[in-house]
């Protein structure tokens, strides 16, 4: 259903257009094996190649990801809830047991801002301890 939305909403974008998805769950598989990406994402991301500039914002994995691929960014923000450890150094995905004054410099946000023309958007992440 989700996919059927996304592909009846890009038809009429021109080639040009800039593109920007906002998503729980990672489009591009980062560590299948905790289910951090999926078909259906992989999916998603054939629909969107046709355009010039793409970038794509999740979560889910708690971490900070970055990708281009081609036409294509990819950003993974910090989480604000809880820390997880990176792929396959745990045996399963979940929250991190931290120190209490290590907490806030695993955790974090991230801002998005859009300057006008050509220029791509400019994403700053932040922990919480700074």
């Amino acid at each position: 259903e989700q996919l059927a939305w996304l592909e009846a909403d890009l038809k009429d974008k021109s080639n040009s257009t800039p593109i920007v998805v906002f998503a729980h769950i990672p489009l591009q598989i980062i560590y299948k094996e905790w289910g951090w990406g999926t078909d259906d994402g992989t999916r998603a991301l054939e629909l969107l190649k046709r355009f010039g500039s793409v970038t794509i914002l999740n979560g889910h994995i708690h971490q900070l990801a970055q990708k281009v691929e081609g036409n294509m960014s990819f950003h993974t923000a910090l989480s604000t809830a809880f820390p997880q450890p990176a792929p396959g150094t745990a045996p399963s995905p979940g929250p991190m047991l931290v120190p209490a004054d290590q907490l806030r410099s695993k955790l974090g946000l991230a801002t998005v801002t859009v300057v006008q023309g050509n220029k791509p958007l400019a994403i700053v992440d932040k922990t919480l301890a700074g």
